[in-house]
């Protein structure tokens, strides 16, 4: 990191380096700026802050993704979440800025090719989503909680039918 003009002069004129080094300085030039940029620039100013900052922006980023992978069968914004997940993480990671990009590039494909097709295509996949949507709410069902739905329902016509 380069030290900024403000500490070269305040250097240059006491003769020594500052105890803190240049990190007053970039603090100082983080509150000049404007909105959360000029907040995160502030904390990243040390080396605590930095360290303290990526795990923050880690640990939320993996919850967000982590939650919106488990939304994605269902209706709802499961992707929309891994989006802004990734979003969170490209803010500190650069391999999540480069998978958020990609990510982005290949839904504006899928979405772009989606559209080219005909009504027939559109419907073939809604079905496919809500059939994949319907196996993972039964077997989730079946596996965690030993609760077969099919069994239920038949269960419960049989008993409307007497």
């Amino acid at each position: 990191m380069a030290i900024s003009d403000e500490v070269r002069n305040t250097q240059a004129g006491a003769g020594r380096p500052s105890e803190t080094g240049d990190a007053d300085a970039l603090k100082a030039e983080a509150v000049r700026r404007s909105g959360i940029h000029g907040r995160l620039d502030g904390i990243r100013a040390t080396r605590a802050g930095r360290l303290t900052l990526k795990i923050v922006i880690g640990v939320l980023g993996a919850v967000l993704v982590t939650a919106g992978l488990i939304m994605v069968p269902f209706p709802g914004p499961g992707w929309l979440v891994v989006f802004a997940g990734l979003a969170v993480l490209a803010t500190e990671f650069h391999w999540a800025h480069r998978l958020l990009a990609f990510g982005k590039q290949t839904l504006s494909a899928w979405t772009a090719w989606l559209g080219r097709r005909g009504w027939t295509v559109k419907i073939l996949v809604v079905l496919v989503a809500a059939a994949a949507a319907a196996a993972i709410v039964y077997y989730g069902l079946k596996l965690s909680f030993d609760f077969d739905l099919i069994t239920e329902a038949q269960k419960l016509l049989n008993r409307q039918a007497r």
